[in-house]
């Protein structure tokens, strides 16, 4: 049995009409529960059900925490319509995020909707699906220049002194976890995710064979990846954590200091992941073999890897005499 509260009585027995059609043609569904349900209530409840169990789990914990505070999270699922998210893309791309950034969060709406439709029963629509998406970013091709490196190095340096600012405050250079500068040099050296070398663990390398073994990876598959001789120095280096990983940083610890450093280096446009992109085109001056480069990279999809192999003009103008 269903019911539902109206102000008119023309409008209660429009409704009941149109439920009794529906059972006629056997097209009825219960949606008392999308009536009730808010999109921050399905985010909260996905959020401790769902997500821990995934990869990735804390950078998608972030973004469905944003998704939390957006006035669009009040909406009863039954009200989210097409026209609704429509509106809510265009006010986030007028806001300056990025294509990519709105379309990563385009899909965690159609997950957490199609999880409830699934696992909850839910009798609701996917309104994803019916919406135009931003059209995605070109892919990235910044480098480092030569200096700019050492500068970024320099800036993760924890120095014993204090500058002064023109306010007369005086501030702390450099980064006080240890950790970060390694893991940049790591970075460098392997062409490694982010996410795979914060979940990196003691048990999974071998110093003395020069691998470093991910049991899970972002395409799904376990990789082991060859060490450099300046790789195996930086883990050398390291102190163990009593947790086990190789470099225990959070997310969002190494994210505030990679804004500061850059920051303090004068880096423009410099993310984190790039540091991917500038391995990968050292890697391909070692290893030539796009195969072979693939393994150590983990891309799948050689297609992809193009994307990420970006030589300089000059340094090819040079190769070709």
């Amino acid at each position: 049995m269903v019911s539902k509260t109206f102000a008119r009585r023309a409008d209660a027995e429009a409704w009941a009409r149109q439920q009794e059609a529906e059972m006629d043609r056997g097209a009825w569904r219960d949606r008392t529960s999308a009536d009730a349900t808010t999109l921050h209530a399905l985010l909260e409840r996905y959020l401790k059900d769902v997500v821990p169990e995934k990869r990735g789990a804390e950078t998608e914990r972030l973004r469905i925490k944003t998704l939390m505070r957006d006035p669009i999270a009040l909406y009863k699922l039954s009200a989210l319509n097409p026209l609704v998210l429509a509106d809510w893309r265009d006010r986030r791309l007028a806001a300056g995020c990025k294509g990519a950034t709105v379309n990563r969060e385009l899909n965690i709406v159609s997950a957490v909707i199609n999880w409830a439709r699934r696992e909850l029963m839910f009798a609701i629509e996917n309104p994803v699906a019916c919406i135009r998406r931003p059209a995605p970013s070109k892919p990235r091709e910044r480098r480092l220049e030569p200096d700019e490196e050492a500068r970024l190095l320099a800036a993760l340096e924890d120095h014993d002194g204090a500058s002064e600012r023109e306010d007369g405050k005086r501030y702390r250079q450099g980064t006080r976890n240890p950790w970060i500068k390694p893991l940049v040099l790591f970075a460098l050296e392997t062409a490694m995710r982010r996410g795979e070398l914060l979940s990196l663990r003691w048990e999974h390398v071998d110093l003395r064979r020069r691998t470093a073994h991910l049991p899970e990876t972002k395409n799904g598959e376990a990789r082991t990846v060859p060490l450099s001789s300046r790789a195996v120095a930086v883990l050398e280096s390291l102190p163990r954590s009593l947790d086990g990983r190789v470099f225990p940083v959070t997310a969002n610890a190494l994210k505030l200091a990679w804004v500061r450093a850059t920051k303090r280096a004068g880096l423009e446009d410099l993310h984190f992941h790039d540091l991917r992109h500038e391995a990968t085109s050292r890697l391909a001056e070692k290893l030539p073999n796009v195969v072979e480069l693939s393994a150590v990279t983990g891309h799948k999809d050689l297609r992809m890897l193009k994307r990420y192999y970006h030589p300089r003009a000059e340094d090819l103008a040079r190769k070709l005499g």
